[in-house]
């Protein structure tokens, strides 16, 4: 990517030479509330790589105001993410507990100037009088309150007289303002909580959009590089900054177009319920989009890199396609690692006519001639194969290995089959070959013509490992969550087979098993005794050969997808749909994006919300299953109509059925068209919400695990998603997911 080009920079360019800052200081502020996913290394990528860039410096600063949900764990992991993706801070970490002081400070002088005031209307009410887009809001009664009892009021919330929701600190702005953000925004609210850093000295916290601008000004930020969720909070931050009217310099705020990958999700509530669930094996999963999960499936922290360059920076939002991440990890490997054989699913050949051992010479860069590197290769007559690199009856322009037909080893002799030998169930488990001595590669005397070479690896010498074999977690496109999970992300083969140089290389080394894809040996697993395996990424993109594969139809247009901070602008009325839709309905800019785009969508998406007005689970369905439909059919050839949509929505809305199941009563109203609400009853999918009806059922599974009970209540909190997975399936996915999880909670204490 041509740096120059990108309007960050050119923002920073313009602003040094301008002179309003004679040093750049940008800042990573994530909150450690999870661990950082591929999403957050692209804003580690921009934030470090611009102060590097202008011999400035950059910030790690943890946005720790919520002590309900943060953790040293998270603090560590983000370092250790920062770090390794090869980026230093300045100075130490910096941390917004830090400066509650200075912010309570700020938060008295703006109660001090009439500008803020403690406001005590409940959750549902500061809701109701904020308005709507179309409508003006209604300022609380309380914000006639005098200085003096504010300030009384605010001193009492932070020595913890209150409840949690009795006060809350709002700024005075302007009830009537189009953008909602600016309508009295929340600036401190209680918690009576433990902090990690501050303990107990709190019981008010600020709200992010208080503690952002300020902490930026107090660590003397120049420029607050944001995602563009946070562009209508652009004028809090301003307001802040103005109304106390600090010294300059000041911090400006600037969006850029968050990171969307398919087959990916990137919210970190969602990522945190696939860990609580038991479906993946915590936060360094070898499956999970997050930079702990990608180190330790064998991702570089160079390809991590080089795709976030690739894709650029954008002022609107898009979706990458993962093809392209998975791209940049084969390009950074591919001049790099060793080639080494493997035999993943072994079948034993003999070769009767061979005596003796010898060792082969083999480079470990076979096409890359300059680079040096080799390793012996033991041979001798007991030899393994791959079982698919033999076929008794093959198929057209197969070139492997056949009865009639024969075949190269990999760096050694041409073999022919003499006999097949077989169990009593009729599985092949010997291939009887022979050799032919004056065709040793490179040195083939030989008139024998054959069309490809095979893998192997000698009996004796061979090492067995344990292969984890990784495909993407997710098997839709656009995934809302656990109910898409790719149910065949994982297979493990237990029994492969490596060649014997590969255990004598350094733990970190990747390799390419020939034929099978780029492999790293797990971090975690990996011991003398049982070498494990992850593999990074297969040899080319499989993904898009199943797709070719599955689709006999003429396909749609490729998706424009925006690289290099390009995308293809939106016509006036798609701008006005996407702006009603994101401000109005309050979708996220994802969906609305997908919506406004697409007439057939914005049209069927309009119709079911006449039939019923749920904005946001109408446009997740529309979005995610109707499109799939609309990609092959026209609206007129669907099995089922908006009004039917609807109705399935109502149905999740007043819970009466899960969204798990939601998604099986859709699936058979697309196949049949057959009204939701009679499928529901005639297989009696109805939600199971009564306790009594519950609470059996986790009694007997509580009773059946008595040794997960004892690790539960002795720290092990992952098995919490076994008992609620056991409870769900024990109520064949009919079980209320909230009741269930509140039941199993207080059974479990």
């Amino acid at each position: 990517m041509n740096k120059s080009k990108d309007f960050l920079r050119r923002v920073v360019e313009e602003d040094l030479k301008s002179g309003k800052y004679q040093e750049v200081v940008t800042r990573f502020p994530p909150e450690p509330n999870g661990f950082p996913h591929i999403g957050h290394a692209k804003s580690i990528a921009i934030n470090f790589g611009i102060a590097k860039d202008y011999n400035g410096h950059c910030n790690l600063r943890m946005d720790d105001t919520n002590p309900t949900t943060e953790d040293t764990k998270f603090v560590e992991a983000l370092k250790d993410a920062v770090e390794w993706l090869g980026f230093k801070w300045d100075k130490d970490v910096y941390f917004t507990s830090d400066y509650f002081q200075k912010l309570y400070d700020y938060a008295i002088k703006l109660i001090k100037m009439e500008k803020a005031y403690i406001d005590s209307l409940n959750e549902d009410k500061i809701r109701e009088y904020r308005g709507t887009v179309t409508t003006a809001g209604k300022r609380s009664q309380y914000a006639n309150r005098t200085v003096e009892e504010n300030l009384d009021l605010f001193k009492r919330m932070k020595n913890g007289e209150f409840k949690e929701g009795e006060h809350i600190l709002r700024a005075k702005i302007d009830m009537s303002s189009p953008n909602m953000k600016m309508r009295d925004p929340l600036l401190y609210r209680i918690r009576h909580a433990h902090h990690f850093r501050a303990g107990d000295n709190w019981a008010i916290y600020p709200m992010y959009d208080f503690a952002h601008p300020l902490s930026d000004y107090i660590e003397g930020i120049t420029h607050s590089i944001c995602t563009l969720e946070f562009e209508n909070n652009r004028d809090i931050y301003n307001w802040l900054l103005d109304t106390l009217e600090l010294e300059p310099p000041r911090p400006y705020q600037y969006e850029f177009a968050r990171l969307n990958i398919s087959y990916t999700v990137m919210s970190k509530r969602k990522l945190l319920e696939l860990v609580e669930s038991g479906d993946i094996n915590g936060w360094d999963d070898p499956r999970m989009p997050t930079i702990a999960g990608l180190r330790r499936r064998g991702y570089t922290p160079e390809s991590i890199l080089n795709f976030c360059d690739q894709i650029g920076v954008a002022k609107a939002n898009s979706i990458v396609d993962v093809a392209q991440l998975e791209y940049s990890i084969r390009d950074d490997l591919n001049t790099k690692v060793p080639r080494v054989m493997s035999v993943l699913e072994p079948l034993k050949v003999t070769i009767e006519n061979y005596e003796g051992e010898e060792s082969i010479t083999a480079s470990y860069y076979p096409h890359d001639v300059p680079k040096e590197g080799s390793r012996e290769l033991p041979f001798s007559k007991e030899i393994y194969i791959n079982r698919d690199d033999f076929s008794e009856n093959p198929p057209k322009g197969y070139y492997r290995l056949t009865p009639n037909q024969p075949v190269r080893l990999r760096y050694a002799y041409i073999i022919s089959c003499k006999e097949i030998i077989k169990d009593n169930n009729g599985e092949i488990i010997e291939i009887i070959a022979e050799y032919y001595p004056n065709s040793k590669s490179g040195e083939d005397k030989s008139d024998i013509k054959v069309k490809s070479a095979i893998q192997w690896v000698e009996a004796k010498s061979a090492k067995e490992i344990e292969v984890r074999v990784y495909d993407r977690l997710f098997k839709n496109e656009n995934p809302q969550g656990v109910e898409d999970l790719n149910p065949n992300s994982l297979k493990i083969i237990k029994n492969a087979l490596i060649e014997p140089a590969v255990i004598e290389q350094k733990p970190d080394t990747r390799f390419q098993f020939e034929r099978e894809g780029y492999f790293y040996a797990d971090p975690i697993d990996y011991t003398d005794k049982k070498p494990t395996f992850n593999k990074i990424v297969s040899l080319k993109d499989s993904w898009a050969k199943k797709k070719k594969r599955s689709q006999n139809k003429p396909q749609p247009q490729p998706k424009k997808i925006q690289i290099d901070g390009e995308v293809v602008p939106m016509s006036r009325k798609e701008e006005e749909l996407f702006n009603k839709y994101t401000k109005e309905l309050k979708l996220n800019s994802e969906v609305a994006n997908t919506l406004a785009r697409d007439k057939r969508l914005s049209f069927f998406y309009k119709e079911a919300l006449k039939e019923f007005n749920s904005p946001i689970t109408i446009a997740n369905i529309v979005t995610n299953e109707v499109t799939r439909e609309l990609k092959q059919k026209n609206i007129n050839e669907l099995k089922f109509t908006p009004k039917d949509i609807a109705k399935l929505v109502q149905m999740i809305d007043n819970e009466t059925i899960s969204t798990k199941i939601a998604k099986q009563v859709y699936e058979e109203m697309a196949k049949n068209g057959v009204n939701p609400i009679e499928i529901v009853e005639s297989k009696d999918l109805k939600q199971i919400s009564d306790p009594n009806i519950i609470l059996p059922i986790i009694n007997d599974i509580i009773s059946k695990n008595p040794e997960n009970v004892e690790k539960y209540k002795n720290g092990n909190k992952k098995l919490f998603g076994f008992f609620v997975g056991q409870v769900l399936k024990a109520t064949k996915g009919k079980g209320n997911p909230k009741v269930v999880n509140e039941l199993v909670s207080k059974r479990l204490k």
